[in-house]
């Protein structure tokens, strides 16, 4: 089992994997039961899976309402942190005024589901900024970094140090780009193969 930050001093009793209900966003769902959990309930996604963690002593009934409350808390989490373009664009708004001035202010702010490469784009001369779909979900914080680095092009279309001297006035910039690239690595990795069901 991979190092887990919840599961560091191990007691874990039993760790079962099965397919999620259907129109589930995740590929599969890991239950991990613990000794040491005595009441507490979470749920966190892993990549395509989703982590459901639970005491020991629960019953397979207790764990399967359980599994089903998780995965639609987590479901309503995430919708709510979907911006839709509107919502992108008032954010755009809002990051200008408290980190630029408002001196950066595009014509145009959406959601793109082809760039696969880069999180986001700018064209200054537009004045427009697209940001990959791939940002739904993750941290607001990351989001609005992104968003940032994008309005700072705006201001100053290459990456010299007038431009990361704009950066340095979101207090987030480092974790944020610490979090990408993360994402970035983990999506290098190789990933193990699925058993299928014969």
């Amino acid at each position: 089992m991979p190092a887990d930050p919840l599961h560091r001093a191990g007691k874990l009793q039993r760790s079962t994997t099965s397919q999620p209900p259907s129109g589930s966003r995740a590929s599969a769902i890991e239950v991990r039961r613990s000794a040491r959990r005595r009441r507490t309930v979470s749920a966190y996604r892993e990549g395509d899976r989703t982590v459901v963690l639970i005491p020991a002593r629960m019953s397979e009934a207790e764990e399967q309402r359980w599994v089903t409350v998780m995965l639609d808390k987590l479901a309503a989490q995430e919708s709510k942190r979907r911006l839709g373009d509107a919502e992108l664009a008032e954010r755009a708004a809002r990051l200008s005024d408290q980190y630029f001035g408002g001196r950066a202010r595009p014509t145009a702010v959406r959601w793109v589901t082809n760039q696969n490469t880069r999180w986001g784009s700018c064209t200054p001369a537009e004045g427009s900024i697209r940001l990959s779909h791939r940002l739904q979900g993750m941290p607001e914080y990351v989001v609005d970094y992104v968003l940032l680095h994008e309005l700072a092009h705006l201001l100053v279309p290459g990456h010299g140090p007038r431009f990361w001297q704009l950066l340095e006035a979101y207090p987030r910039t480092e974790r944020a780009r610490g979090y990408l690239e993360g994402v970035v690595a983990a999506d290098r990795l190789p990933h193990p193969p699925v058993a299928r069901d014969e």
